[in-house]
């Protein structure tokens, strides 16, 4: 009798653009891809802190190089993918929070998060799919959106309407290069101590709200994201592809 086996979790000979990767969830992303057998390369917009992270994970034999680069410049940013391109795996973890209520949003914190959160995101999933149709090659796009890409949020309208953008480009985008064996999902986590997530979370208040939705009774932490990085990423999620991965602790069940 022949037994089905488990596709590998594996990702040797792959290279990886993580962007936002020098701290939170990117940071995460871009060691557990290493780890994997991926040669990562971390993008941010700091040189120093790329330097930083690199250091540390070359330090421990893992692959990695830095590219410096804000994904809000879309013309830098396909520069640079084109440049240093192919990549077989993105994970898009840069982006951007200010919380408040909607009656107070401003223009300048509209246009500044969603110049990153939707505009970056698209434009850097975009390139990254036209550096693999062109080699001819498959791939895998991971956008991070949130658990906020499928409900609303206390003070949270723009960062809310943002994610639920990424959730529809990214299955607009899946159906759209489907063809050419590139898979785009978004992985969706809930609030994981972070430096972005402790804005919140120092907020008594805010935090017992967060606690009481959170079925599992406890805040995420980047560890919990970075299994379903590698899940994603591997051929053991072959067959995902416009789908959302939710690691939110039970938030969204009830």
């Amino acid at each position: 009798m022949a037994l089905p086996r488990t596709p590998s979790f594996r990702l040797d000979g792959r290279r990886a653009l993580v962007a936002g990767a020098t701290s939170g969830i990117g940071l995460g992303a871009a060691v557990a891809l290493a780890e994997a057998g991926a040669e990562v390369f971390v993008v941010a917009r700091h040189k120093d802190r790329i330097a930083g992270v690199v250091a540390a994970m070359t330090a421990q034999g893992l692959t990695a190089q830095g590219l410096p680069l804000d994904v809000a410049d879309i013309g830098a940013t396909a520069g640079a993918v084109a440049a240093h391109g192919p990549f077989d795996i993105l994970v898009n973890s840069a982006g951007l929070a200010r919380h408040g209520p909607a009656t107070a949003t401003t223009p300048d914190d509209y246009d500044a998060v969603t110049d990153l959160n939707v505009r970056g995101a698209y434009f850097l999933t975009r390139a990254v799919a036209k550096g693999l149709i062109a080699a001819g090659k498959p791939g895998s796009l991971i956008n991070v959106s949130s658990q906020m890409g499928h409900v609303g949020g206390i003070d949270r309208a723009v960062y809310c309407a943002t994610k639920h953008a990424v959730e529809g480009f990214t299955k607009a985008m899946a159906i759209e290069f489907g063809p050419a064996s590139i898979r785009v999902n978004t992985l969706c986590p809930t609030f994981i101590r972070t430096p972005l997530g402790e804005q919140t979370l120092r907020d008594p208040v805010r935090k017992a709200w967060i606690l009481d939705k959170i079925k599992l009774g406890r805040v995420g932490e980047v560890e919990d994201i970075m299994g379903a990085v590698v899940f994603l990423a591997s051929d053991a999620s072959a067959m995902m592809t416009g789908a959302s991965l939710l690691i939110d602790g039970g938030w969204t069940a009830g």
